[in-house]
């Protein structure tokens, strides 16, 4: 017999574990140089994690820097700062919030100075400006560049090529330098050890994803879904913190659904589910709450998104696996959304649309992010044509306040659900966007 208070115990339980880690890994990063520990740069997709594991070194990524002084509200002036530097206006604001960061004592989101990177290690997947911001990055710190290029998958597939020439790179390139700024020699046995407990977290966080199918979803899989995917894409995946996370979060989604509760939002438990949406496009980060609140007011319930698949496609199958460990982590870096090509994302996204029995496609273009925005258009006229349901378009950006208008972004939803309304009474025949 289940305690009544069960959910409730075991969502504490998951939210209370997540923000212990990431309090856990600031505090780390801010004592490596006392306590004599190595660190990591590196970004979300593709990263490597349990490889830099396995030589005791600590992972620090700019990006989620950046998100969490975005959801902190300080990015604004940390753009500012580097635009004053000379920063283009285009220039992705990841980059511009992380440099402002630096030219200000490059104090962390938690109030305390991060360290300087020992390693700059990319394993580039799908986004150029990425390799801009590392060679900004050791200009400013002078330090060891470890580059992984990943082979873009322009014909929709990976090859045995393809991941013969990362491994190699991996072996050749990356190991070397790691053991020799860390100190520590490679121990494959390790690495197979990390390798499993990924593999284990993964499972569980594919299930939580997955029971957005059902009616109704116990999750949003976009705004709730940005917290699920933190400990996998980022500095835990591997650990056995990331294994009790997902395993707790299971417990809690599986919970909702045996109740048949919808999504756990800022504003409560949402009543009633109106709208099934997929998203494409990250969100916005600096007016993240308001954002949501635009939706769970509607009813709107986000069932899968592209972006949480942005740090890997573990819905399509892939496990990182102990017993191909190099040749494993190079899929990983070949899978990851952003190094997808256009038609393969369509793919994607209309298969979500069936399998999740959405409503409609809602894209959120990024300003600063091409990697992601390129070819939005196209995409949702595409999924208009296949699914036959509606999309519509809103423009936001990551981090830059200045770019989030939520009276045009609300009135625009207001009118995509309208449509939705209209479509679901016998309306319009013939999709068209908002």
């Amino acid at each position: 017999m289940t305690h009544p208070n069960a959910a409730q115990v075991i969502k504490d339980s998951a939210m209370l574990k997540q923000k212990e880690m990431i309090a856990s890994n600031y505090s780390k990063l801010e004592t490596a140089a006392t306590d004599g520990r190595k660190v990591a740069a590196t970004f979300v997709p593709g990263n490597l994690n349990e490889l830099i594991m396995c030589f005791d070194m600590l992972n620090n990524l700019p990006e989620i820097n950046a998100i969490q002084n975005g959801m902190r509200k300080k990015t604004g002036g940390y753009i500012m700062e580097a635009e004053k530097r000379g920063h283009s206006e285009d220039v992705c604001t990841y980059v511009k919030a992380d440099l402002g960061m630096i030219a200000k004592g490059n104090i962390g989101p938690d109030g305390q100075k991060l360290p300087a990177p020992d390693l700059l290690l990319l394993s580039y997947t799908g986004c150029f400006t990425f390799m801009k911001w590392f060679e900004l990055l050791r200009d400013q710190y002078k330090c060891e560049t470890a580059m992984l290029h990943v082979p873009y998958q322009g014909d929709g597939k990976i090859t045995s090529n393809m991941v013969s020439y990362v491994v190699k790179q991996i072996k050749e390139e990356v190991i070397p330098k790691l053991e020799r700024v860390s100190g520590v020699k490679f121990d494959i046995d390790r690495l197979r050890e990390n390798l499993a407990r990924s593999a284990r977290a993964e499972e569980d966080l594919v299930w939580v994803l997955e029971s957005a199918k059902a009616k109704p979803s116990p999750i949003d899989a976009y705004f709730g879904g940005v917290y699920y995917i933190g400990p996998i894409f980022t500095a835990f995946r591997g650990t056995e913190d990331a294994v009790e996370y997902y395993r707790l979060l299971r417990g809690e989604i599986s919970e909702r659904l045996a109740r048949g509760q919808g999504p756990v939002t800022p504003g409560g438990d949402m009543s009633h589910e109106r709208y099934r949406l997929v998203v494409e496009g990250p969100p916005n980060w600096t007016s993240f709450r308001d954002f949501w609140k635009m939706f769970y007011e509607e009813g709107a319930v986000v069932v899968a998104s592209t972006y949480s698949k942005v740090g890997g496609l573990y819905d399509l199958g892939f496990r990182h696996d102990p017993d191909r460990p190099l040749e494993s982590l190079a899929e990983y870096c070949l899978g990851c959304y952003t190094n997808r090509n256009l038609p393969a994302r369509i793919d994607l996204i209309e298969k979500y649309m069936d399998e999740y029995q959405a409503d409609g496609l809602l894209i959120n273009s990024i300003k600063s992010c091409n990697s992601f925005s390129a070819g939005q258009l196209l995409v949702l006229r595409e999924i208009e044509r296949r699914t036959g349901k509606p999309g519509a378009f809103i423009e936001s950006d990551l981090v830059d306040p200045r770019y989030f208008s939520p009276a045009n972004i609300k009135n625009r939803l207001e009118s995509y659900f309208q449509m939705i309304d209209q479509r679901r009474a016998g309306g319009q025949s013939a999709a068209r966007a908002v």
